[in-house]
Protein backbone atom coordinates (compact mmCIF):
# COMPACT_ATOMS: atom_id res chain seq x y z
CA UNK A 1 0.00 0.00 0.00
CA UNK A 2 1.79 3.46 -1.11
CA UNK A 3 2.05 6.40 1.39
CA UNK A 4 -0.66 8.25 0.40
CA UNK A 5 -3.54 5.10 0.62
CA UNK A 6 -2.03 4.71 4.03
CA UNK A 7 -3.52 8.25 4.54
CA UNK A 8 -6.40 7.40 3.52
CA UNK A 9 -6.85 4.62 5.47
CA UNK A 10 -7.66 7.17 8.39
CA UNK A 11 -8.55 10.48 6.42
CA UNK A 12 -11.64 11.64 8.22
CA UNK A 13 -13.57 13.79 5.29
CA UNK A 14 -16.62 12.13 4.29
CA UNK A 15 -16.03 10.83 0.76
CA UNK A 16 -13.32 8.42 2.56
CA UNK A 17 -15.48 7.38 4.81
CA UNK A 18 -17.72 6.65 2.23
CA UNK A 19 -14.83 5.35 0.41
CA UNK A 20 -13.84 2.65 3.22
CA UNK A 21 -17.29 1.51 3.03
CA UNK A 22 -17.42 0.44 -0.36
CA UNK A 23 -13.58 -1.16 -0.03
CA UNK A 24 -15.53 -3.34 2.56
CA UNK A 25 -18.52 -4.42 0.65
CA UNK A 26 -16.06 -4.96 -2.03
CA UNK A 27 -14.07 -7.74 0.28
CA UNK A 28 -17.36 -9.11 0.88
CA UNK A 29 -18.18 -9.00 -2.99
CA UNK A 30 -15.28 -9.29 -5.01
CA UNK A 31 -15.62 -8.23 -8.85
CA UNK A 32 -13.46 -6.63 -11.52
CA UNK A 33 -15.12 -3.56 -11.56
CA UNK A 34 -16.78 -1.32 -9.03
CA UNK A 35 -19.94 0.89 -10.07
CA UNK A 36 -20.71 4.49 -8.78
CA UNK A 37 -24.24 5.00 -9.98
CA UNK A 38 -26.56 8.28 -9.15
CA UNK A 39 -30.06 8.65 -10.59
CA UNK A 40 -31.81 11.40 -12.64
CA UNK A 41 -35.57 12.24 -13.03
CA UNK A 42 -36.08 14.16 -15.87
CA UNK A 43 -39.22 14.77 -15.77
CA UNK A 44 -37.89 18.45 -14.98
CA UNK A 45 -34.93 20.80 -16.32
CA UNK A 46 -31.37 19.54 -14.55
CA UNK A 47 -30.59 21.65 -11.35
CA UNK A 48 -27.68 22.28 -9.05
CA UNK A 49 -29.17 18.95 -6.76
CA UNK A 50 -28.66 17.12 -9.93
CA UNK A 51 -25.32 18.17 -10.42
CA UNK A 52 -24.45 17.34 -6.40
CA UNK A 53 -25.12 14.12 -6.75
CA UNK A 54 -22.81 13.96 -9.17
CA UNK A 55 -19.95 15.44 -8.16
CA UNK A 56 -20.36 14.33 -4.87
CA UNK A 57 -20.57 10.66 -6.25
CA UNK A 58 -17.21 11.39 -8.16
CA UNK A 59 -15.52 12.72 -5.24
CA UNK A 60 -16.40 9.11 -3.51
CA UNK A 61 -14.82 7.60 -6.24
CA UNK A 62 -11.92 9.44 -6.99
CA UNK A 63 -11.20 8.71 -2.34
CA UNK A 64 -11.70 4.87 -3.09
CA UNK A 65 -9.17 5.36 -6.06
CA UNK A 66 -6.96 6.64 -4.20
CA UNK A 67 -7.68 4.17 -0.59
CA UNK A 68 -7.11 1.11 -3.40
CA UNK A 69 -4.01 3.17 -5.08
CA UNK A 70 -5.93 2.77 -8.05
CA UNK A 71 -5.67 -1.12 -8.35
CA UNK A 72 -9.48 -1.57 -9.22
CA UNK A 73 -11.42 -0.52 -12.13
CA UNK A 74 -14.04 2.18 -11.44
CA UNK A 75 -16.88 3.60 -13.05
CA UNK A 76 -20.12 6.04 -12.73
CA UNK A 77 -22.88 5.58 -14.15
CA UNK A 78 -25.91 7.95 -13.99
CA UNK A 79 -28.93 6.67 -15.25
CA UNK A 80 -32.33 8.68 -16.32
CA UNK A 81 -35.59 7.19 -15.80
CA UNK A 82 -36.95 8.57 -18.62
CA UNK A 83 -39.34 5.36 -19.04
CA UNK A 84 -41.67 7.18 -16.60
CA UNK A 85 -44.69 8.31 -17.23
CA UNK A 86 -45.38 12.05 -17.17
CA UNK A 87 -47.84 12.34 -14.23
CA UNK A 88 -47.88 16.56 -14.79
CA UNK A 89 -46.55 18.85 -16.30
CA UNK A 90 -43.89 20.93 -15.45
CA UNK A 91 -44.54 24.39 -14.06
CA UNK A 92 -41.39 26.01 -16.26
CA UNK A 93 -41.94 24.72 -19.20
CA UNK A 94 -43.42 25.98 -22.28
CA UNK A 95 -46.16 24.90 -24.78
CA UNK A 96 -48.52 23.21 -22.30
CA UNK A 97 -51.03 22.39 -24.56
CA UNK A 98 -48.90 20.00 -26.54
CA UNK A 99 -48.32 18.06 -23.65
CA UNK A 100 -51.69 17.60 -22.41
CA UNK A 101 -52.26 14.44 -24.48
CA UNK A 102 -49.02 12.49 -23.10
CA UNK A 103 -50.04 12.20 -19.95
CA UNK A 104 -48.74 8.99 -18.44
CA UNK A 105 -47.00 8.00 -21.26
CA UNK A 106 -43.13 7.43 -21.45
CA UNK A 107 -40.54 11.22 -20.91
CA UNK A 108 -39.24 9.78 -24.27
CA UNK A 109 -42.48 9.31 -26.22
CA UNK A 110 -43.18 13.19 -24.87
CA UNK A 111 -42.94 15.75 -27.73
CA UNK A 112 -40.02 18.15 -26.69
CA UNK A 113 -42.04 21.40 -25.26
CA UNK A 114 -38.69 23.30 -26.73
CA UNK A 115 -38.63 21.86 -30.26
CA UNK A 116 -34.83 20.96 -29.91
CA UNK A 117 -34.81 17.27 -29.36
CA UNK A 118 -36.78 13.95 -30.42
CA UNK A 119 -38.76 13.91 -26.67
CA UNK A 120 -38.82 16.20 -23.37
CA UNK A 121 -36.49 13.61 -22.00
CA UNK A 122 -34.24 13.74 -24.85
CA UNK A 123 -34.52 17.58 -24.68
CA UNK A 124 -33.59 17.32 -20.04
CA UNK A 125 -31.04 14.50 -20.96
CA UNK A 126 -28.92 16.97 -23.08
CA UNK A 127 -29.16 19.60 -20.52
CA UNK A 128 -27.85 17.70 -17.88
CA UNK A 129 -25.21 15.41 -20.41
CA UNK A 130 -23.85 18.77 -21.54
CA UNK A 131 -23.22 20.72 -18.51
CA UNK A 132 -21.30 16.88 -17.03
CA UNK A 133 -19.44 17.31 -20.28
CA UNK A 134 -18.52 20.32 -19.88
CA UNK A 135 -17.39 20.44 -15.95
CA UNK A 136 -15.22 17.34 -17.52
CA UNK A 137 -16.88 14.51 -15.31
CA UNK A 138 -16.46 10.74 -16.12
CA UNK A 139 -19.28 8.98 -16.58
CA UNK A 140 -21.33 6.78 -18.53
CA UNK A 141 -25.31 7.63 -19.48
CA UNK A 142 -27.92 5.02 -19.46
CA UNK A 143 -31.03 5.84 -20.34
CA UNK A 144 -33.68 3.63 -18.44
CA UNK A 145 -35.47 3.38 -21.85
CA UNK A 146 -33.18 2.02 -23.51
CA UNK A 147 -32.01 -0.12 -20.67
CA UNK A 148 -35.52 -1.72 -20.60
CA UNK A 149 -36.08 -2.01 -24.46
CA UNK A 150 -32.40 -3.51 -24.91
CA UNK A 151 -33.10 -5.92 -22.55
CA UNK A 152 -29.91 -5.26 -20.41
CA UNK A 153 -32.91 -5.61 -18.05
CA UNK A 154 -34.61 -8.70 -19.23
CA UNK A 155 -33.05 -10.91 -16.82
CA UNK A 156 -33.78 -9.37 -13.40
CA UNK A 157 -37.57 -8.68 -14.58
CA UNK A 158 -37.85 -12.01 -15.13
CA UNK A 159 -36.45 -13.25 -11.56
CA UNK A 160 -39.02 -10.70 -10.34
CA UNK A 161 -41.80 -12.44 -12.03
CA UNK A 162 -40.19 -15.71 -10.02
CA UNK A 163 -40.11 -13.82 -6.33
CA UNK A 164 -43.35 -11.89 -7.10
CA UNK A 165 -44.97 -12.65 -4.20
CA UNK A 166 -41.56 -11.61 -1.75
CA UNK A 167 -41.61 -8.33 -3.53
CA UNK A 168 -45.35 -7.88 -2.83
CA UNK A 169 -44.56 -9.34 0.74
CA UNK A 170 -42.13 -6.48 1.10
CA UNK A 171 -44.41 -3.30 -0.36
CA UNK A 172 -47.59 -4.13 0.93
CA UNK A 173 -46.40 -3.07 4.21
CA UNK A 174 -45.98 0.00 3.25
CA UNK A 175 -48.97 1.05 1.17
CA UNK A 176 -52.38 2.03 2.84
CA UNK A 177 -55.49 -0.61 2.16
CA UNK A 178 -57.24 1.33 -0.67
CA UNK A 179 -53.72 0.75 -2.58
CA UNK A 180 -52.92 -2.45 -1.33
CA UNK A 181 -56.01 -3.48 -3.66
CA UNK A 182 -54.81 -2.77 -7.07
CA UNK A 183 -50.93 -2.96 -6.40
CA UNK A 184 -48.65 -4.25 -8.46
CA UNK A 185 -44.70 -4.20 -8.59
CA UNK A 186 -45.04 -4.17 -12.49
CA UNK A 187 -46.14 -1.50 -15.11
CA UNK A 188 -47.07 -2.83 -18.30
CA UNK A 189 -47.18 -0.30 -21.39
CA UNK A 190 -50.11 -0.39 -22.85
CA UNK A 191 -49.69 -1.41 -26.77
CA UNK A 192 -52.39 0.67 -27.37
CA UNK A 193 -52.17 3.86 -25.94
CA UNK A 194 -48.40 3.90 -24.86
CA UNK A 195 -49.51 4.95 -21.42
CA UNK A 196 -47.85 3.49 -18.77
CA UNK A 197 -50.72 1.47 -16.88
CA UNK A 198 -50.63 1.36 -12.98
CA UNK A 199 -53.20 -1.28 -13.27
CA UNK A 200 -53.63 -4.97 -10.74
CA UNK A 201 -51.92 -7.83 -12.44
CA UNK A 202 -54.53 -10.98 -12.90
CA UNK A 203 -52.01 -13.30 -13.84
CA UNK A 204 -48.44 -13.58 -13.27
CA UNK A 205 -46.90 -15.93 -15.45
CA UNK A 206 -42.78 -16.45 -14.38
CA UNK A 207 -42.09 -19.98 -16.53
CA UNK A 208 -43.75 -17.65 -19.73
CA UNK A 209 -42.23 -13.87 -18.49
CA UNK A 210 -45.55 -12.43 -18.68
CA UNK A 211 -48.52 -10.57 -17.00
CA UNK A 212 -52.10 -10.26 -17.52
CA UNK A 213 -54.10 -7.34 -16.97
CA UNK A 214 -56.83 -5.17 -18.05
CA UNK A 215 -55.62 -2.88 -20.75
CA UNK A 216 -57.64 0.98 -20.16
CA UNK A 217 -60.52 -0.30 -22.78
CA UNK A 218 -61.19 -3.49 -20.74
CA UNK A 219 -59.82 -5.97 -22.67
CA UNK A 220 -57.57 -8.57 -20.73
CA UNK A 221 -53.73 -8.64 -22.33
CA UNK A 222 -51.11 -10.58 -21.33
CA UNK A 223 -48.04 -9.51 -22.43
CA UNK A 224 -44.25 -9.86 -21.72
CA UNK A 225 -42.79 -7.62 -18.98
CA UNK A 226 -39.29 -7.65 -21.26
CA UNK A 227 -38.28 -5.71 -24.26
CA UNK A 228 -39.30 -2.61 -22.66
CA UNK A 229 -43.38 -3.69 -22.63
CA UNK A 230 -43.27 -2.90 -18.97
CA UNK A 231 -41.68 -1.18 -16.28
CA UNK A 232 -41.22 -1.23 -12.45
CA UNK A 233 -42.77 0.81 -9.97
CA UNK A 234 -40.06 3.31 -8.66
CA UNK A 235 -39.55 2.19 -5.09
CA UNK A 236 -39.24 -2.04 -6.65
CA UNK A 237 -37.14 -0.21 -10.13
CA UNK A 238 -34.51 1.12 -7.32
CA UNK A 239 -33.64 -1.89 -5.92
CA UNK A 240 -34.21 -3.79 -9.21
CA UNK A 241 -31.96 -1.46 -10.96
CA UNK A 242 -29.18 -2.06 -8.39
CA UNK A 243 -29.17 -5.86 -8.91
CA UNK A 244 -29.13 -5.68 -12.78
CA UNK A 245 -26.40 -3.24 -12.74
CA UNK A 246 -24.03 -4.16 -9.97
CA UNK A 247 -24.18 -0.93 -8.12
CA UNK A 248 -21.84 -0.89 -5.46
CA UNK A 249 -22.73 2.83 -4.10
CA UNK A 250 -25.66 5.54 -5.05
CA UNK A 251 -26.41 8.34 -2.62
CA UNK A 252 -30.00 10.17 -2.85
CA UNK A 253 -31.54 12.88 -1.21
CA UNK A 254 -33.46 12.75 2.47
CA UNK A 255 -36.51 12.54 1.04
CA UNK A 256 -35.42 9.08 0.11
CA UNK A 257 -34.41 7.98 3.22
CA UNK A 258 -37.95 6.35 4.39
CA UNK A 259 -37.40 4.13 1.12
CA UNK A 260 -34.15 3.15 1.59
CA UNK A 261 -34.74 -0.25 3.26
CA UNK A 262 -37.52 -1.05 0.75
CA UNK A 263 -35.01 -0.27 -2.24
CA UNK A 264 -32.75 -2.96 -0.42
CA UNK A 265 -34.62 -5.88 0.98
CA UNK A 266 -36.15 -5.85 -3.57
CA UNK A 267 -32.44 -5.98 -4.01
CA UNK A 268 -31.66 -8.74 -1.49
CA UNK A 269 -35.10 -10.33 -2.79
CA UNK A 270 -33.64 -10.52 -6.41
CA UNK A 271 -30.30 -12.48 -4.75
CA UNK A 272 -27.68 -9.17 -4.79
CA UNK A 273 -26.32 -7.25 -1.87
CA UNK A 274 -27.75 -3.87 -1.87
CA UNK A 275 -25.06 -1.17 -2.46
CA UNK A 276 -23.73 1.33 0.37
CA UNK A 277 -25.91 4.23 0.99
CA UNK A 278 -25.14 7.91 1.40
CA UNK A 279 -28.16 9.72 2.51
CA UNK A 280 -27.26 13.58 2.44
CA UNK A 281 -29.75 16.79 3.34
CA UNK A 282 -32.27 18.20 0.63
CA UNK A 283 -30.85 21.91 -1.13
CA UNK A 284 -33.56 24.93 0.12
CA UNK A 285 -34.84 28.17 -1.26
CA UNK A 286 -34.29 31.48 0.38
CA UNK A 287 -37.91 30.56 2.18
CA UNK A 288 -36.12 27.61 3.34
CA UNK A 289 -38.35 25.89 1.24
CA UNK A 290 -37.26 22.56 -1.27
CA UNK A 291 -35.63 23.07 -4.47
CA UNK A 292 -37.76 21.45 -7.13
CA UNK A 293 -37.39 20.90 -10.62
CA UNK A 294 -40.99 21.18 -11.36
CA UNK A 295 -41.41 24.22 -9.74
CA UNK A 296 -38.22 25.84 -11.03
CA UNK A 297 -37.35 27.49 -7.79
CA UNK A 298 -33.76 28.12 -6.24
CA UNK A 299 -30.90 28.26 -8.37
CA UNK A 300 -30.17 26.49 -11.42
CA UNK A 301 -27.19 25.74 -13.27
CA UNK A 302 -26.68 28.00 -15.51
CA UNK A 303 -27.66 30.44 -12.98
CA UNK A 304 -24.86 29.83 -10.68
CA UNK A 305 -21.91 29.24 -13.86
CA UNK A 306 -23.29 33.09 -14.44
CA UNK A 307 -21.44 34.22 -11.44
CA UNK A 308 -19.29 32.01 -10.40
CA UNK A 309 -16.71 29.30 -11.54
CA UNK A 310 -17.78 25.48 -11.19
CA UNK A 311 -14.93 24.95 -8.31
CA UNK A 312 -16.94 27.69 -5.75
CA UNK A 313 -20.04 25.10 -6.47
CA UNK A 314 -17.89 22.01 -6.05
CA UNK A 315 -17.37 23.53 -2.87
CA UNK A 316 -21.09 24.09 -1.26
CA UNK A 317 -21.72 20.75 -2.80
CA UNK A 318 -19.01 19.04 -0.77
CA UNK A 319 -19.33 20.98 2.36
CA UNK A 320 -21.78 19.50 5.08
CA UNK A 321 -23.72 17.08 2.68
CA UNK A 322 -25.55 16.23 5.54
CA UNK A 323 -26.94 19.74 6.72
CA UNK A 324 -29.50 21.49 5.00
CA UNK A 325 -28.52 24.61 3.07
CA UNK A 326 -30.33 27.36 1.69
CA UNK A 327 -28.98 27.98 -2.29
CA UNK A 328 -29.94 31.50 -3.20
CA UNK A 329 -28.23 33.93 -4.93
CA UNK A 330 -26.10 35.62 -1.66
CA UNK A 331 -23.92 32.20 -0.92
CA UNK A 332 -22.50 32.43 -4.45
CA UNK A 333 -19.88 34.82 -2.98
CA UNK A 334 -18.90 33.19 0.30
CA UNK A 335 -18.30 30.07 -2.17
CA UNK A 336 -15.91 31.52 -3.73
CA UNK A 337 -13.79 33.24 -1.52
CA UNK A 338 -13.92 29.83 0.30
CA UNK A 339 -12.70 27.97 -2.18
CA UNK A 340 -9.99 30.57 -2.53
CA UNK A 341 -9.13 30.01 1.05
CA UNK A 342 -8.97 26.34 0.48
CA UNK A 343 -6.73 26.19 -2.53
CA UNK A 344 -4.36 28.77 -0.85
CA UNK A 345 -3.96 26.83 2.18
CA UNK A 346 -3.61 23.34 0.30
CA UNK A 347 0.03 25.02 -1.07
CA UNK A 348 1.18 25.25 3.07
CA UNK A 349 -0.23 21.70 4.40
CA UNK A 350 1.01 18.31 4.32
CA UNK A 351 -0.04 15.45 3.13
CA UNK A 352 -2.45 14.04 5.67
CA UNK A 353 -4.02 17.82 6.18
CA UNK A 354 -4.24 18.06 2.25
CA UNK A 355 -6.53 14.95 2.19
CA UNK A 356 -8.92 16.51 4.53
CA UNK A 357 -9.05 20.11 2.28
CA UNK A 358 -12.10 20.18 0.08
CA UNK A 359 -9.61 21.65 -2.60
CA UNK A 360 -8.39 17.83 -2.56
CA UNK A 361 -11.67 16.23 -3.73
CA UNK A 362 -12.50 19.48 -5.83
CA UNK A 363 -9.71 18.67 -8.41
CA UNK A 364 -9.17 15.42 -7.71
CA UNK A 365 -5.93 15.86 -5.78
CA UNK A 366 -4.50 18.34 -7.81
CA UNK A 367 -5.61 21.60 -6.93
CA UNK A 368 -3.56 24.63 -8.39
CA UNK A 369 -1.23 26.85 -7.44
CA UNK A 370 -2.38 30.21 -8.62
CA UNK A 371 -5.76 30.02 -8.26
CA UNK A 372 -6.09 34.20 -6.78
CA UNK A 373 -4.70 36.37 -4.76
CA UNK A 374 -7.31 38.92 -4.41
CA UNK A 375 -10.81 37.48 -3.03
CA UNK A 376 -14.25 37.95 -4.92
CA UNK A 377 -15.84 39.86 -2.46
CA UNK A 378 -12.25 42.48 -2.57
CA UNK A 379 -12.78 42.90 -6.41
CA UNK A 380 -16.52 44.18 -5.89
CA UNK A 381 -15.28 46.69 -3.39
CA UNK A 382 -12.64 47.31 -6.19
CA UNK A 383 -15.66 47.62 -8.89
CA UNK A 384 -17.73 49.93 -6.63
CA UNK A 385 -15.07 52.46 -5.40
CA UNK A 386 -13.27 52.74 -9.27
CA UNK A 387 -16.89 52.82 -10.77
CA UNK A 388 -15.26 50.45 -13.46
CA UNK A 389 -17.37 48.83 -16.11
CA UNK A 390 -14.54 46.49 -17.89
CA UNK A 391 -12.20 43.75 -16.44
CA UNK A 392 -9.11 45.82 -17.91
CA UNK A 393 -10.07 49.05 -15.38
CA UNK A 394 -9.96 46.20 -12.90
CA UNK A 395 -6.52 44.58 -13.65
CA UNK A 396 -4.97 48.49 -13.95
CA UNK A 397 -5.19 47.88 -10.10
CA UNK A 398 -4.18 44.23 -10.16
CA UNK A 399 -1.24 45.14 -11.47
CA UNK A 400 -0.22 47.74 -9.03
CA UNK A 401 -0.66 45.67 -6.77
CA UNK A 402 1.01 42.50 -8.49
CA UNK A 403 3.37 43.55 -10.86
CA UNK A 404 3.85 40.44 -12.24
CA UNK A 405 0.02 39.21 -12.40
CA UNK A 406 -1.23 38.93 -15.98
CA UNK A 407 -4.36 37.35 -17.27
CA UNK A 408 -1.94 34.62 -19.16
CA UNK A 409 -0.53 34.25 -15.54
CA UNK A 410 -3.73 34.25 -13.44
CA UNK A 411 -6.35 33.15 -15.98
CA UNK A 412 -8.88 32.17 -12.58
CA UNK A 413 -8.47 35.80 -11.58
CA UNK A 414 -8.97 37.03 -14.81
CA UNK A 415 -12.60 35.03 -14.88
CA UNK A 416 -13.00 36.24 -11.42
CA UNK A 417 -12.98 39.42 -12.67
CA UNK A 418 -16.18 39.25 -14.84
CA UNK A 419 -17.79 37.48 -12.63
CA UNK A 420 -17.38 40.61 -10.17
CA UNK A 421 -18.45 42.81 -12.66
CA UNK A 422 -21.48 40.63 -13.17
CA UNK A 423 -22.44 40.05 -9.96
CA UNK A 424 -21.81 43.55 -8.79
CA UNK A 425 -24.22 44.81 -11.27
CA UNK A 426 -26.98 42.47 -10.89
CA UNK A 427 -26.95 41.62 -7.14
CA UNK A 428 -25.19 44.31 -5.14
CA UNK A 429 -25.21 47.72 -6.74
CA UNK A 430 -29.24 47.65 -6.83
CA UNK A 431 -29.39 47.09 -3.06
CA UNK A 432 -26.57 49.36 -2.03
CA UNK A 433 -27.58 51.86 1.08
CA UNK A 434 -25.01 54.41 1.71
CA UNK A 435 -25.50 57.04 4.58
CA UNK A 436 -22.78 60.06 6.31
CA UNK A 437 -20.57 59.58 8.68
CA UNK A 438 -21.42 60.55 12.16
CA UNK A 439 -19.29 63.07 13.88
CA UNK A 440 -17.15 60.23 15.66
CA UNK A 441 -16.74 58.37 12.65
CA UNK A 442 -16.05 61.86 10.69
CA UNK A 443 -13.01 62.34 13.31
CA UNK A 444 -11.82 58.28 12.30
CA UNK A 445 -12.18 58.80 8.76
CA UNK A 446 -9.84 62.08 8.96
CA UNK A 447 -7.04 60.47 11.13
CA UNK A 448 -7.60 57.44 8.46
CA UNK A 449 -7.02 59.96 5.62
CA UNK A 450 -3.96 61.92 7.35
CA UNK A 451 -2.21 58.41 8.17
CA UNK A 452 -2.75 57.01 4.51
CA UNK A 453 -1.64 60.15 3.04
CA UNK A 454 1.48 59.69 5.06
CA UNK A 455 2.41 56.21 3.91
CA UNK A 456 4.40 56.03 0.45
CA UNK A 457 1.72 55.82 -2.61
CA UNK A 458 3.37 53.16 -3.81
CA UNK A 459 3.01 50.84 -0.14
CA UNK A 460 0.87 47.41 -1.32
CA UNK A 461 1.42 46.12 2.49
CA UNK A 462 -2.48 45.02 2.80
CA UNK A 463 -0.96 43.78 6.80
CA UNK A 464 0.50 47.70 7.26
CA UNK A 465 -2.00 49.72 5.98
CA UNK A 466 -4.75 47.37 8.03
CA UNK A 467 -2.40 48.07 11.19
CA UNK A 468 -3.39 51.66 10.71
CA UNK A 469 -6.89 51.14 10.41
CA UNK A 470 -7.12 49.09 13.66
CA UNK A 471 -4.94 51.96 15.43
CA UNK A 472 -7.62 54.60 14.22
CA UNK A 473 -10.72 52.33 15.30
CA UNK A 474 -8.86 52.05 18.76
CA UNK A 475 -7.71 55.38 19.31
CA UNK A 476 -11.17 56.67 18.71
CA UNK A 477 -12.70 54.30 20.97
CA UNK A 478 -15.01 52.08 18.34
CA UNK A 479 -16.24 49.19 20.89
CA UNK A 480 -16.33 46.79 19.41
CA UNK A 481 -13.73 47.51 16.91
CA UNK A 482 -16.23 45.64 14.03
CA UNK A 483 -18.34 49.11 14.66
CA UNK A 484 -15.31 50.88 12.85
CA UNK A 485 -15.17 48.72 10.00
CA UNK A 486 -19.03 48.54 9.32
CA UNK A 487 -18.76 52.43 9.32
CA UNK A 488 -16.01 52.26 6.88
CA UNK A 489 -17.92 50.16 4.45
CA UNK A 490 -21.79 51.90 4.97
CA UNK A 491 -20.13 55.26 4.50
CA UNK A 492 -17.69 54.10 1.40
CA UNK A 493 -19.27 51.45 -0.24
CA UNK A 494 -23.04 51.07 1.07
CA UNK A 495 -22.62 47.59 2.77
CA UNK A 496 -22.24 46.49 6.02
CA UNK A 497 -19.05 44.26 5.60
CA UNK A 498 -16.45 43.40 3.52
CA UNK A 499 -12.60 41.94 3.19
CA UNK A 500 -10.05 43.47 5.24
CA UNK A 501 -10.08 47.21 4.67
CA UNK A 502 -6.15 47.15 4.62
CA UNK A 503 -5.99 44.53 1.74
CA UNK A 504 -8.65 46.83 -0.12
CA UNK A 505 -6.53 50.06 -0.03
CA UNK A 506 -3.45 48.31 -1.24
CA UNK A 507 -5.06 47.48 -4.59
CA UNK A 508 -6.84 50.26 -5.02
CA UNK A 509 -3.98 52.54 -3.93
CA UNK A 510 -3.29 54.54 -0.39
CA UNK A 511 -3.82 58.00 -2.71
CA UNK A 512 -7.22 56.74 -4.06
CA UNK A 513 -8.14 55.10 -0.79
CA UNK A 514 -7.81 58.64 0.63
CA UNK A 515 -9.56 60.30 -2.10
CA UNK A 516 -12.54 57.86 -1.48
CA UNK A 517 -12.70 58.85 2.10
CA UNK A 518 -12.80 62.66 1.77
CA UNK A 519 -15.55 61.93 -1.27
CA UNK A 520 -17.51 59.55 1.80
CA UNK A 521 -17.21 62.84 4.38
CA UNK A 522 -18.46 65.41 1.89
CA UNK A 523 -21.33 62.97 1.28
CA UNK A 524 -20.53 62.62 -2.70
CA UNK A 525 -21.35 59.01 -2.63
CA UNK A 526 -24.47 59.14 -0.68
CA UNK A 527 -26.16 62.07 -3.67
CA UNK A 528 -24.55 59.83 -6.29
CA UNK A 529 -26.43 56.53 -5.15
Amino acid sequence: MSDLATLAAGAKAWPFEQARLVAERLKRQPKDVVVFETGYGPSGLPHIGTFGEVVRTSMVRHAFRVLTDDKIATKIICVSDDMDGMRKIPDNVPNHALLEPYLQRPLTDVPDPFGTHESFAHHNNARLRAFLDGFGFEYEFKSATELYKSGAFDATLLKALQVYDKIMTIMLPTLGEERRKTYSPFLPISAKSGRVLYVPMKKIDAANGTVTFDDEDGEEITQTVTGGRAKMQWKPDFGMRWAALGVDFEMFGKDHQPNQPVYAKICQALGVEPPINYVYELFLDQHGEKISKSKGNGISIEQWLAYAAPESLSLYNFQKPRTAKKLYFDVIPKAVDEYLTFVDAYQKQNDAERLENPAWHIHSGKPPTNASPISFALLMNLVSASNAETKDQIWAFIRKYAPGATPQTHPFLDTLTDYALRYFNDFVKPTKQFRAATDKERAAFEDMIKRLDALPADVTDGEAIQAEVYAVGKEHGFEPLRDWFKALYEVLFGVESGPRFGQFAAIFGVRETAALLRKGLAGELLKAA
